[in-house]
C-alpha cells in the first residue's frame, strides 16, 4: 500500500492536512473517511493503524487533522463540534472530486459523533462505524469541569486535555448543547456498527448501549474487550480494521469491475513495500497478499516470508499438476498433502569450493497421496510431481529483465 500527502480546504476556507491510505497495486474497490478524536490528530496509531487494515483489503482511506489541530490550518479556539462536522463534509466532497465519493464513514470517539451527523450530508455513504463514540457530544464537558466557571464569566480559558492546553471558547459549549443526538442517529438510515470496549474509563460503554437503543437496524455491536479509549494496543487497532472491512462487505458494492474492464486480466504481480517495516502488500490478479520477515529479522511477522511464498508456489503447483492429471485418468486420488522445506546447503561440486560461503538452494518436497492407489499408479504421479511447471522454472532457471519506472520520488 502507499501513503499519499494532500490537502483540502474546510467550509471556511482553511486548508486541511490528510493522508491517503491506498492499497498495493490497482484501484480501490471503496472509500472511508476516518475523523479522529477529540483534541488527537490524524496521526494518532489508532487511526494510522485501522486505515493501513483497510487498505489491506482494497478500502482506500483518508485521514484528516480537523481545523486548528495537527497540521492543519485555524484556530483550535474558534472551532466546535458543527466545525467538525462540517471538516468531515468538506473532507467527503474532496473525495468526490477526485478518488471516488466516500461509502464508509468511520469515526473515533467525538469523530464518531461527527461522522454520524454528516452522513446526512453525504448521499454516497452507505455504512458508518464509530469507535468509543459518546452518545452525547457534550460527555466532553466532563474534561473542563474545573475550568467552566472561568469559561462562563470571561468567554474563554486555558483547558488541560489528554496532557495539553487547548483555549476553549464559550462557543464551543454553546454548540454541544445544542446539538440532537437522538435525532440524527435515529434518522441516520444507514447501516451502523458500533466498537467499544467495557474497560473505556473516558468514554464508558454505556454510551454504545445508548446509541444501540437510538440507532435503526441494520446496527451492530463489537466488543473491543480490554481495549483502551485510544485502541493504543496495536493488535486491537488491527482487529476493528480487519473486522470493519468483513462487515462493510454486506452493505458496500466491494466489486471492482476487474472482470470486465480486464483491469487484472494478465499474469502479472504487483508488490509494494512502505517506507518502514518489511511488511509488503502484494496483488496477483485481483488477488490480495501479504509478505514480511519474522521479528527476529527486524519485521513484524504479518505474513509469510518470500522464500514461503517461493515454496508456496511450487507446492500449489505440485497438487494442481497432480490433480490435474489424476482426473484426467480417471484414479482415485482423494487429497493431496505436499510439505516444502527450504536450506542452504554445501554443493558436493562446485567450481568455486574453495570460498567456503558458497551455498546452494535446495529444497527438500515431500508428498502424500491419499486414495486407493495401485503402486503403479503411485509411481506413475511420483514421476508427474517434477513435471510441474513452477518445478520445472525453478530446476532450469530463468532470466529476470529489470529496469525502474520513473515516477514519484
Amino acid at each position: 500500500m502507499s501513503t499519499e500527502i494532500v490537502t483540502f480546504p474546510s467550509a471556511s476556507g482553511e486548508r486541511l492536512s490528510a493522508r491517503l491510505e491506498l492499497p498495493a497495486g490497482g484501484r480501490p474497490v471503496a472509500t472511508a473517511l476516518f475523523a479522529h478524536c477529540f483534541t488527537c490528530t490524524k496521526n494518532i496509531k489508532a487511526a494510522v493503524n485501522i486505515s493501513r487494515a483497510l487498505a489491506a483489503e482494497r478500502i482506500a482511506v483518508l485521514r484528516f487533522d480537523f481545523t486548528g489541530l495537527g497540521e492543519s490550518e485555524g484556530d483550535f479556539a474558534d472551532t466546535n463540534f458543527s466545525s467538525n462536522v462540517a471538516d468531515v463534509v468538506a473532507a467527503g466532497r474532496f473525495l468526490e472530486s477526485g478518488l471516488g465519493t466516500p461509502s464508509i464513514l468511520v469515526g473515533h470517539s467525538l469523530g464518531g459523533a461527527a461522522v454520524l451527523h454528516a452522513a446526512h450530508q453525504l448521499d454516497s455513504v452507505k455504512a458508518v462505524a464509530t469507535i468509543g463514540a459518546p452518545a452525547d457530544p457534550g460527555h466532553v464537558v466532563t474534561h473542563m469541569r474545573d475550568s467552566l466557571d472561568e469559561i462562563e464569566e470571561r468567554g474563554e480559558a486555558e483547558v488541560l486535555l489528554a496532557g495539553r492546553p487547548f483555549r476553549i471558547k464559550r462557543q464551543f459549549l454553546d454548540d454541544l448543547s445544542a446539538v440532537r443526538m437522538e435525532e440524527a442517529v435515529r434518522g441516520l438510515d444507514r447501516a451502523l456498527l458500533l466498537f467499544h470496549s467495557p474497560v473505556d474509563t473516558t468514554v464508558d460503554v454505556d454510551n454504545a448501549a445508548r446509541l444501540y437503543a437510538m440507532a435503526k437496524h441494520p446496527k451492530s455491536f463489537i466488543s473491543l474487550d480490554t481495549a483502551d479509549h485510544l485502541v493504543s494496543d496495536e493488535e486491537d487497532s488491527r482487529y476493528i480494521g480487519t473486522v470493519l472491512a468483513a462487515w462493510a462487505r454486506k452493505y458496500v458494492d466491494l466489486d471492482d469491475g476487474s472482470a470486465e474492464d480486464g483491469t487484472h486480466a494478465g499474469q502479472g504481480v504487483v508488490s509494494e513495500t512502505g517506507a518502514h517495516g518489511y511488511r509488503t502488500e502484494i496483488v496477483a490478479r485481483g488477488h490480495h497478499l501479504v509478505a514480511d520477515e519474522p521479528e527476529g529479522l527486524g519485521g513484524e511477522d504479518t505474513g509469510p516470508t518470500p522464500y514461503d511464498l517461493l515454496l508456496a508456489a511450487l507446492g500449489a503447483c505440485t497438487g494442481i499438476t497432480l490433480r490435474m492429471y489424476a482426473d484426467r485418468k480417471d484414479w482415485p486420488l482423494d487429497r493431496i498433502s505436499v510439505s516444502l522445506d527450504h536450506q542452504k546447503v554445501h554443493p558436493r561440486d562446485c567450481e568455486d569450493c574453495e570460498d567456503g560461503d558458497v551455498r546452494l538452494d535446495q529444497v527438500e518436497r515431500s508428498i502424500l497421496l491419499q486414495g486407493d492407489l495401485a503402486p503403479e499408479q503411485r509411481e506413475r504421479l511420483m514421476e508427474i510431481a517434477d513435471r510441474c511447471p513452477v518445478h520445472r522454472t525453478l530446476e532450469a532457471g530463468m532470466r529476470i529483465n529489470t529496469s525502474e519506472v520513473l515516477g514519484d520520488r
